[in-house]
């Protein structure tokens, strides 16, 4: 249930209209693979972090909210619009290749009282998720999201579930067998995650 705290929370992500514009920023791995394309040497965390910087102080004027990580985006929250809203991820970038599943993890020095410590108006976190998949990993991944939902239902601080579906036999998701099969599979976890037990606040898709 969202109570009075977190739909101010909410209130503050959002723009006059009610709407969630929120500017998506929170990226690490991916961020890190562009950066390096254009230069020979490992993209730096300054580097990093002052692309974010920019972002930020150029663009939440047009936003209603920023999305950052707090492993490179805390400055970058610092210079945001003051009328923007802060979301902080709390997922580990990525997932383990080597590993069935793509087994979600957290940050490990951070937890959601930390991110509402660190001016967060929302806790996010991204799951990978196959309707599909053995209830082995499934159980694990259910049981992970409860715990992040106790979280934020114990901070008051909203919590905004991304949801990517993909198919664990099936790697490609460019294929046309692919594209037959995902309105099953994102219908079925938006089902899911939508239930009371999670303590999810706003499902990002």
């Amino acid at each position: 249930m969202t109570t009075e705290a977190k739909k101010a929370f909410i209130k503050q992500l959002s723009d006059k209209n009610g709407v969630i514009s929120a500017l998506a920023i929170d990226q690490r791995g991916a961020l890190k693979k562009m950066i390096n394309k254009y230069q020979d040497t490992q993209a730096q965390a300054v580097q990093i972090e002052d692309f974010k910087k920019i972002v930020s102080s150029e663009l939440t004027q047009y936003a209603s909210s920023i999305l950052l990580d707090p492993e490179y985006g805390l400055p970058a929250a610092k210079v945001r619009d003051e009328n923007a809203g802060l979301l902080l991820a709390y997922e580990k970038t990525g997932y383990d290749a080597s590993t069935p599943g793509r087994l979600p993890d957290i940050l490990s020095i951070w937890s959601v009282k930390r991110l509402k410590e660190a001016g967060a108006d929302a806790c996010k976190f991204l799951l990978y998720y196959d309707v599909d998949e053995n209830d082995e990993i499934n159980d694990q991944k259910k049981a992970f999201m409860e715990r992040i939902g106790s979280e934020c239902a114990a901070e008051d601080l909203p919590f905004f579930l991304e949801l990517v579906s993909y198919d664990a036999n099936d790697a490609d998701a460019s294929t046309k067998e692919y594209a037959v099969k995902k309105p099953h599979k994102v219908i079925e976890m938006m089902k899911e995650f939508s239930k009371p037990r999670y303590g999810v606040d706003v499902l990002k898709m």
